[in-house]
């Protein structure tokens, strides 16, 4: 028998704020105002976030494959990620392979004190040389034929690629048919690849102005494409990745843009080396770059930070939130995750007036945060 729960506090619900009670299992059953229950000191209960680029937390890397996707799923909930989606790496088939048998059975089953993963995003290997950013030189051409065997170990649920390349934006179509969305990224190509991707039926952009081409008014590039066009982009922000006045500028052209934290093994290790894939890299002062230093190569941001830095630019709080949370759940086609209402999942993150994570709630456990 499920036993039903009470949270009492300023709840951001899918139709604005109310200051009362949730009453939740695995899933939410009631949100009920109260008239005086919650003063200015109550805690926030916000939809858990959603994170659709994570390589990896806690010393651990996705690309190890076995158990490390629990690691990873674990410590990135511990900041109140409910749901997120495992990220490989540009990488020889069969090491890719191994990755995704990883995934496999923790996307089938949520492993406790974790984060439910709910499928892959396959970051490459089909993306350009000119804009590989961290990633290593292992790219290919797309074919169905090996997304199909991809996905049949573990369902992908987003995929990256570079449209300029080859035969991708006829590709997109059949990507689109088994259930993958499409986005853009680690590209070289200019405006009207992107215009014919989206056309084809690509749905978004992998961390928005890091690695592919910009904003230039006479030569615009993959970047110009998504502020033209868009609907939903990703984009990283720890405030390193993408300057804040652009990430505002993003925030004006795209209605949907969500955040990733683009996270990996070194998010809640101290400074130090860590793996990237195949690749080494440092973490110093917060940042994450190759060992030779010319290059970001992922962040150690966790979603939590992600909120508060968005608030620090001028969000709402109820506008940041929907950037962690609703969109990336509306993304994937998810009206049951990243919103609360009745009959959600009961994934829940509970904040302090700092907006510091208090209580995570994935599908209705609760997480131990120490």
């Amino acid at each position: 028998m499920t036993t039903t729960r009470t949270l009492h506090g300023r709840i951001l619900t899918a139709d604005g704020w109310v200051r009362g009670t949730l009453e939740h299992d695995r899933r939410v059953r009631a949100i009920r105002a109260v008239p005086g229950d919650a003063g200015d000191d109550a805690p926030l209960i916000l939809p858990g976030f959603v994170d659709l680029h994570i390589h990896g937390g806690d010393g651990v890397d996705i690309m190890q494959g076995g158990d490390a996707i629990r690691t990873v799923a674990r410590a990135h909930a511990r900041h109140g990620t409910t749901a997120l989606l495992g990220t490989t790496m540009t990488a020889h088939e069969a090491d890719i392979e191994h990755a995704l048998h990883g995934l496999a059975p923790a996307i089938a089953r949520r492993a406790a004190g974790a984060a439910r993963v709910l499928g892959v995003h396959l970051e490459g290997p089909y993306l350009s040389l000119e804009r590989l950013g961290a990633q290593p030189p292992l790219v290919v051409e797309a074919t169905l034929e090996q997304v199909r065997r991809l996905h049949a170990i573990a369902p992908i649920r987003v995929l990256t690629l570079a449209p300029e390349i080859g035969r991708h934006v006829a590709l997109i179509p059949d990507l689109n048919a088994l259930g993958i969305r499409v986005q853009l990224g680690h590209s070289a190509g200019g405006y009207d690849d992107g215009v014919a991707a989206l056309r084809a039926g690509a749905a978004g952009f992998t961390h928005l102005f890091n690695g592919m081409t910009g904003v230039h008014h006479r030569t615009p590039g993959i970047a110009t494409a998504a502020l033209a066009h868009a609907e939903y982009a990703e984009l990283i922000p720890d405030l390193e990745h993408v300057h804040p006045g652009v990430i505002r500028a993003a925030l004006r052209a795209i209605p949907r843009l969500y955040c990733i934290t683009d996270a990996t093994a070194a998010t809640g290790m101290p400074d130090g080396e860590y793996a990237l894939g195949s690749q080494r890299v440092h973490k110093c002062l917060g940042c994450v770059r190759l060992a030779d230093g010319t290059s970001l190569a992922g962040s150690a941001l966790t979603m939590d930070q992600a909120l508060r830095n968005l608030v620090s630019l001028g969000l709402d709080l109820a506008d940041a939130s929907d950037r962690v949370s609703r969109y990336p759940a509306d993304y994937l086609g998810l009206a049951d995750r990243g919103r609360l209402r009745p009959d959600a999942w009961a994934d829940m993150v509970v904040l302090d007036a700092q907006l510091q994570v208090q209580r995570v709630f994935v599908e209705g456990d609760e997480i131990p945060l120490a």
